[in-house]
């Protein structure tokens, strides 16, 4: 299991100053609630490597994260899009959590059969982003999260333009991967 911890750690936007503290044990799950423009996406970023806190420490599983770069953390980020690539199946699409170059044995694609199908996407393999209603696009990057097996799961309102059904049912998906998967989860969402 891996905890969060960020000490003093300050960041600049424009000309907005943000200072974070945070602790998120191993195993925790924590909603950030709040107004646009709070910080919560930047907070995101800082954990996942895509911002650079201007001082202070980012500490994940107790390993100073300065200077490591976001492919090399032990994090996964699910964004509001899904940033699935239009031209390539569902499948693929889940696959390049395993290898961007889709260069995938036997018990890869395996693999990528078993997280579709654990996301309620069985069979659905084959089908272009296009083809697919907005829950299970947002599936199949969540899809994509799990094999890729980092202990961190961010979530960026990965949920934020499905109607509140949906909204329900992808949550409890992400609760269940949690429990099962002894995940770190910090999730940013409006509601």
């Amino acid at each position: 299991m891996t905890s969060i911890e960020l000490r003093q750690a300050a960041f600049s936007y424009r000309e907005l100053e943000m200072r974070f503290e945070l602790s998120v044990p191993s195993g925790g799950f924590l909603a950030l609630i709040g107004p646009s423009g709070g910080g919560k996406s930047t907070l995101l970023n800082l954990i996942a490597g895509f911002e650079t806190p201007l001082s202070g420490q980012m500490l994940i599983g107790g390993r100073d994260m300065a200077g490591v770069e976001p492919a090399a953390r032990p994090v996964t980020t699910l964004f509001q899009d899904g940033n699935l690539f239009a031209h390539l199946s569902a499948a693929k699409n889940v696959a390049l959590g395993i290898d961007p170059r889709l260069k995938l044995d036997r018990a890869g694609w395996d693999k990528v059969a078993a997280a579709l199908g654990e996301v309620g996407l069985s069979g659905l393999g084959e089908r272009l982003p296009g083809e697919m209603s907005g829950g299970e696009r947002q599936r199949v990057a969540l899809a994509r999260s799990l094999v890729r097996a980092k202990p961190v799961l961010l979530l960026d309102e990965p949920f934020a333009a499905l109607g509140p059904g949906l909204k329900r049912e992808m949550l409890a998906l992400v609760g269940r991967f949690w429990r099962e998967r002894a995940l770190t989860v910090v999730m940013v969402t409006h509601s």
